[in-house]
């Protein structure tokens, strides 16, 4: 890969990995429209390194809370706000982690067709502004409940289809339970920890069947760069999504998909 590969994929990773817009439909359709070779699943697991490592860092003191207070709470120290929420991240990412592993291989090979990446893209982006325009949006975070965020994660599992966005569809779901834009949004980042943490685990283990991996200078620029993209595309999201709302990302969702199926579908 060349650097301009690296730079474009990169940063494309990075910033629609936390936007509700789609990461894996854009990782499939940039290299596709533009003519590249497929960049591999090399590439694909430091992108998301770098995209882990973004969100763990805005939300360090966060996770730091969280973690304390639910080891306190495995240790007989009783529940707190903070470890219930710890508890509802873990409750939340298990459906998309059992579903991800036994759809993994050719059933996820064959979501990947243009066709149903714009239908995802076009579908779910409706549903992001039924939720937005239709949601109560007066609850945070540490209001849900268990049924919340088994609901949540059930949503969640729709993320396995390319072009339905892990962010855009869990935002949907926090909106369509009467939560604030960012409210839906920080849970849906928190949730995002450990579904790239596992989909990273499950993209090593396939990437150590590649011949011919990239060095490791490209993919330490390349993880560089999505964390970079990741932690802008999250600070600036986070300040602006009660103001911009998400009418923006559907109309963008909407022309993407009608766009594949005249070009590709």
């Amino acid at each position: 890969m060349d650097n301009l590969h690296i730079l474009v994929l990169a940063f494309v990773q990075g910033l629609t990995e936390f936007l509700p817009i789609s990461s894996s439909a854009h990782l499939i359709l940039v290299p596709s429209f533009l003519g590249w070779p497929d960049q591999g699943l090399v590439f694909d697991v430091a992108a998301h390194v770098g995209s882990l490592v973004a969100v763990v860092f805005y939300f360090r003191r966060e996770v730091a809370t969280m973690l304390v207070a639910w080891l306190r709470s495995l240790g007989g120290g009783g529940a707190s706000r903070d470890s219930r929420l710890a508890w509802w991240v873990i409750v939340g990412t298990l459906p998309v982690i059992v579903v991800g592993y036994v759809v993994d291989g050719p059933i996820e090979d064959s979501l990947r067709a243009p066709w149903i990446i714009a239908s995802a893209s076009i579908g779910f982006g409706l549903l992001l502004w039924f939720a937005d325009a239709t949601g109560a949006r007066a609850r945070d975070e540490h209001s849900l409940r268990l049924r919340d965020v088994v609901i949540i994660g059930c949503f969640q599992v729709l993320a396995l289809i390319p072009g339905t966005s892990r962010a855009g569809i869990t935002i949907a779901s926090g909106l369509l339970l009467g939560m604030t834009r960012q409210a839906s949004a920080r849970f849906s980042f928190l949730l995002a920890m450990p579904v790239i943490f596992a989909s990273g685990v499950l993209q090593t283990e396939r990437m150590l069947t590649e011949v011919s991996p990239i060095g490791w200078v490209d993919l330490a620029l390349g993880a560089a760069l999505s964390a970079l993209a990741a932690g802008l595309c999250i600070h600036y999201f986070l300040r602006l999504v009660e103001r911009l709302g998400m009418l923006p990302f559907v109309v963008y969702r909407v022309l993407l998909g009608v766009l594949i199926f005249v070009l590709v579908a």
